[in-house]
């Protein structure tokens, strides 16, 4: 029987890195699929493709959206900084208005397009930033939507999104990864990266990623403007 497909929704973080993989150990035949939608900074993209090349996925692409132009996020308005970590538990402005439910909706054409019926994505409702399309409650409620939206669910042939970092301490995804032989230093966790690829080391992403190498007792791979 030939592997089973299934599409990765690989941004050139440490989460999404650790899902491809996990969808590789699993068997899965994987397609990566990234998306330039307008973010600021570009080494988040190269990071992608590191990492789809270095995971062996079946085949990357990266689809060009424009909903950077609407603003709203500080991930796609110069005009908006980037806030350092605060710990608040508000939405931060960061926060890309709708992003997951369209990056979902491209990638279950392109499963349904492959006959695929399987979905990774690497969000977590642990160490984050509190975005709302982050939590299993949105993964459930698209998963039925996915169902009723399509001709393959129609036919019964339902498509299954998969978060198994759902509820994965960022410590946690750290040692998943690592046990999957994952290469850290070759994801880029940054909301404010420099052109080069340099982590800034105060934003949301840049901080749960260095709590999560701590707590994991492993050193963080990580290249930081200041480092």
């Amino acid at each position: 029987m030939p592997p089973k497909k299934a599409i990765v929704l690989v941004s050139g973080g440490l989460d999404s890195a650790t899902v491809l993989a996990k969808a590789q150990h699993e068997g899965f035949e994987c397609y990566a699929l990234s998306f330039d939608y307008g973010q600021r900074h570009r080494a988040e993209l190269q990071a992608a493709k590191r990492v789809a090349s270095l995971l062996q996925a079946k085949e990357h692409r990266i689809i060009h959206l424009g909903i950077g132009a609407l603003g709203g996020s500080a991930l796609t308005d110069s005009t908006l900084p980037v806030p350092h970590y605060s710990g608040s538990h508000d939405i931060p402005l960061t926060y890309v208005p709708a992003r997951n439910t369209i990056f979902l909706a491209i990638a279950l054409g392109w499963a349904e397009i492959l006959q695929a019926q399987d979905i990774f994505i690497g969000i977590s409702a642990i160490d984050y930033s509190g975005y709302p399309d982050c939590r299993p409650e949105f993964i459930h409620a698209f998963e039925k939507l996915a169902t009723i939206a399509t001709k393959a669910g129609v036919e019964g042939k339902h498509c299954h999104i998969h978060a198994p970092l759902s509820h994965l301490s960022k410590a946690e995804t750290i040692r998943l990864g690592t046990q999957l032989g994952v290469d850290y230093s070759q994801t880029l966790s940054c909301y404010s990266a420099t052109d080069a690829g340099l982590a800034c080391g105060h934003c949301d992403s840049c901080t749960f990623r260095r709590q999560g190498f701590e707590a994991a007792g492993i050193p963080d791979p990580t290249s930081y403007v200041n480092s």
